[in-house]
């Protein structure tokens, strides 16, 4: 009974429990909805106005949350001052209120504004405050100026500075974006200043005082908005600063091909400033550099054969890398030098070109006694690798090297390998020279010559021999070549031939240019110096009127001098008879640049310096020569003198003029010569069965000149006078042994100088075949047996018109008559002729009726492949 009274007890308490709770919950939620509260969780708002604006941007959205009708709203506090902001309500039902400045606001004065505002619900209720922080917005109001009304500095001639003045600029907007200065500019041009973002002026090249002697600069500023200031002036004055210094050098020196010496420093004078010293010795370089002209500098471009035989040097050097124009066909892949206003060179590439020599051209078999000369430039990229200037090697099986001249780790090394002979194959002898020189890696052009005397060899270098020490060359003995049957030789220029796998090898990656070889003798020192020799030089003028003290001394290429003395005025008075001269007679225009450099010693070892001065040479374009060929373009000749050699160009004159202004009249009378006259047939090329030139050979050797004759004519090189180059040509005699297989030939003549600077007009020549009577009789009967020829009325009434022979006629007409006689004859000739005209009229239905078959034969008249024409003189029958 207890228990169950408990447990009646413990339902009754658990029923007032939930009946007093729920109406608990009931009374909360109906105060909520009376309580006025900010929709806003934390309270906090964040406002943003422009200075331009009066409206807040407030985020999030001023508002209250439902239930409470609100009247208006009021600011409860503020920080920092009075916010000069109003709170205007925009809807009773939601509260939603903005912003609005009851004043202009200024970033400048005041950036930042906070304030805590409350709602005031229309039953009196006052909600919790919220906080806003508000935000002026910056608007580039203002535009920057310079803290310096002006800004004055000084600095020094001849410096260069890392800051000369720095200008300052500010700007009173209260942001970054428009208040911070991004930028200085300089507005006066032509200024050698420059100014950065941070407002330091420097000079970008030293100042002179004699050209400048001070510098207004004007500069403004930019903010970060890009709005600009007022300029300001910056007045930059060069001091003055005396040094030691040639005054009144003319930078630039013009110099007219053919006029002969050139005075480079004609009003040159030293200005020594206030230095006080007593001079002991003045000393001057002046110095040429043409490393950019041709090969190293102006020399004619004539070609290695006519150079040659202009220096006296062998008839027997066989140039290897001729041009084109000289029958050189293996050089036409070669990359070379377009331009013809120095001499031609050829590139290699380490890759892929080399040039294999015709077996013709030069006898593989160098002999004890032989020279080997070129022209190279090569640098260092190549390092190690093997690099072959000149290569003899096996043909095939093996890669055995005869001999070779090749680079390798800046080594000149010139290889000659002795030949398998019984007697010597146990002796043991040089076979490989090192030359350790700078000249081969130094990327400039040199000359070099081997003059080899067996078993000694002598290296020649630009012109001078090289002198040997005990360990420079290395000399390395060895052993004959092993004997090998059937195995002939292969010579390559810019690679290797290696036998056993049939390809080149070990490319040059540099360039060539005159590459040659004499066989049987060396060439002489003269002959050496004279290849190389340059055109142009510095001279100096009056070498006998030079002062007691004084010394003038040159460099071996006269590229150099040297001047010294003991007294400033004789010493400046010398310096002025320096000159530049170029000999050619078309010299490679452009600059040459000279360098003067100064050393002065005064008593008690005191030493001036004296800066150095570049100035230039500039060698004009000279007026180009016109070569000229005139002579009879029309020849017509019968078979027995074209037979016998007819002369083409027996009248043939060549003139060479320039085109000089009036001033020029008197100028001296250019020396002319020319390099190479080509003779061409116009196609079909020279038959060499029946057609040939033939040259004046005893004329061509006392004049040195070689000859060529091709399939397209007859070449004729090496530099000689314009009049012995007619002699020769109008010596020249075409053979046709032939004649009959051609109407006319045409030949084609035009020559060049400087090898192929300057071309001439191509004259042209035509030869006409006069077909005799005498050669149309066995031209009848040959064709007569031809079957497969047509024959047609038209082209025989032509024809036999066309080769009347007007003596023949005339001999005819003037026959006096003898009755009878000349009946019979007449009757005869007549009768033979109708039987002729029948003959041939069976011979056409025949031909019409079978298979024409054309063919070509060899015709003894004129036409080549017409129809069978025949022609009849009755007198003759």
């Amino acid at each position: 009974m207890r228990m169950r009274h408990s447990s009646w007890a413990l339902c009754l308490v658990i029923f007032a429990h939930c009946c007093w709770g729920a109406d608990f919950e009931t009374s909360s939620e109906a105060e909520t909805d009376s309580v006025l509260r900010l929709d806003s969780t934390d309270l906090i708002y964040h406002g943003i106005i422009s200075e331009t604006e009066n409206t807040v941007e407030v985020s999030p959205v001023i508002r209250t949350k439902p239930g409470v009708k609100v009247c208006k709203y009021k600011i409860t506090h503020n920080y920092h001052g009075t916010a000069p902001f109003e709170i205007r309500l925009k809807s009773n039902s939601t509260g939603e209120a903005e912003i609005v400045a009851t004043e202009t606001v200024n970033c400048e004065h005041r950036q930042h504004y906070k304030f805590d505002f409350a709602a005031v619900g229309c039953d009196g209720q006052v909600s919790k405050s919220g906080t806003i922080k508000v935000t002026v917005e910056d608007v580039n109001e203002y535009e920057p100026y310079f803290v310096g009304t002006s800004y004055v500095i000084t600095v020094d001639e001849k410096r260069l500075y890392e800051k000369i003045v720095q200008v300052e600029a500010d700007d009173d907007d209260c942001s970054p974006n428009y208040g911070d200065i991004c930028k200085y500019e300089i507005l006066t041009p032509d200024q050698p200043f420059i100014v950065d973002a941070e407002g330091n002026i420097k000079n970008t090249e030293a100042l002179d005082w004699n050209k400048n002697r001070n510098h207004i600069l004007s500069v403004v500023a930019y903010d970060c908005g890009m709005k600009r200031s007022k300029p300001v002036l910056v007045n930059i004055r060069v001091n003055h600063l005396c040094k030691p210094a040639w005054n009144v050098l003319h930078e630039r020196v013009e110099y007219i091909p053919g006029s002969g010496k050139q005075s480079i420093f004609q009003s040159a004078a030293l200005d020594l400033c206030d230095v006080t010293c007593d001079i002991e010795k003045i000393t001057t370089t002046v110095t040429m550099n043409t490393e950019h002209i041709g090969k190293g500098c102006d020399r004619d471009t004539y070609s290695e054969k006519s150079q040659r035989k202009l220096c006296g040097t062998s008839d027997k050097s066989i140039d290897l890398l001729p041009s084109l124009q000289e029958g050189g066909a293996w050089t036409s892949n070669l990359p070379l030098d377009e331009g013809r206003e120095s001499d031609q060179i050829y590139a290699f590439d380490g890759e892929t070109n080399g040039i294999i020599i015709p077996k013709e051209t030069l006898d593989h078999n160098l002999t004890n006694q032989f020279s080997i000369a070129m022209w190279m430039k090569h640098d260092s990229s190549s390092g190690s690798a093997k690099e072959h200037i000149l290569c003899n090697s096996d043909d095939h099986k093996m890669n055995r090297h005869h001999y070779s001249l090749f680079v390798r780790n800046c080594r000149l090394i010139f290889l000659h390998r002795r030949e398998y002979s019984a007697s010597e194959l146990n002796t043991f002898r040089a076979a490989e020279w090192r030359w350790k020189i700078p000249e081969v890696c130094d990327g400039q052009w040199h000359h070099y010559v081997l003059n080899a005397d067996l078993p000694k060899i002598k290296l020649f270098i630009d012109g001078h021999e090289y002198k040997a020490s005990e360990k420079n060359p290395e000399v390395i003995d060895d052993w004959p070549l092993h004997p090998a049957a059937d195995i002939d030789t292969r010579l390559v220029v810019g690679a290797c031939w290696e036998g056993s796998e049939t390809k080149l090898n070990q490319y040059l990656k540099g360039y060539l240019g005159g590459v040659s070889v004499v066989v049987g003798k060396t060439e002489t020192p003269a002959v050496i110096s004279c290849l190389h020799a340059c055109k142009e030089n510095l001279d100096f003028s009056d070498l006998e009127d030079i002062e007691s003290g004084s010394a003038v001394s040159f460099n071996s290429q006269l590229s150099q001098i040297t001047l010294s003395g003991h007294s400033l005025e004789h010493f400046t008075k010398e310096l002025h008879n320096v000159s530049y001269v170029n000999h050619r007679q078309f010299p490679t225009p452009g600059h040459r640049t000279i360098k003067l450099a100064t050393d002065i010693r005064c008593v008690g070892k005191q030493i001036v310096t004296v800066p150095e001065v570049d100035l230039y040479v500039v060698v004009l374009q000279t007026d180009k020569p016109t070569i000229t060929i005139k002579g009879t373009e029309h020849l017509s000749r019968g078979y027995s003198l074209i037979e016998g050699g007819v002369k083409i160009f027996g009248d043939v004159g060549i003139t060479v003029s320039h085109d000089h202004n009036d001033e020029d009249e008197d100028a001296g009378v250019v020396d002319h010569k020319l390099d190479s006259c080509s003779i061409t047939v116009e196609s079909p090329h020279l038959d060499p069965d029946h057609e040939y030139f033939t040259v004046p050979t005893n004329l061509l050797n006392e004049l040195g000149l070689d000859s060529q004759q091709t399939p397209e004519g007859l070449i004729i090189t090496g530099a000689d006078q314009v009049y012995n180059y007619e002699d020769v040509l109008r010596q020249v005699h075409y053979y046709n042994t032939k004649p009959a297989f051609y109407l006319s030939r045409t030949f084609k003549l035009h020559c060049s100088e400087l090898n192929g600077r300057f071309m001439s007009n191509e004259h042209v020549a035509e030869l006409s075949v006069i077909h005799s009577q005498a050669a149309v009789k066995p031209a009848i009967a040959l064709n007569a047996q031809q079957s497969q020829h047509h024959v047609n009325s038209a082209s025989y009434k032509e024809s036999s018109k066309g080769l009347r022979d007007d003596s023949l006629v005339k001999d005819a007409s003037s026959t006096p008559a003898a009755g009878n006689a000349v009946t019979v004859i007449i009757v005869v000739c007549i009768g033979f002729l109708v039987f002729m005209i029948v003959l041939g009229v069976v011979r056409i239905r025949a031909t019409q009726q079978r298979q024409q078959v054309a063919c070509e034969e060899h015709q003894e008249m004129s036409w080549d492949d017409s129809s069978l024409t025949i022609t009849v003189n009755p007198m003759q029958v």
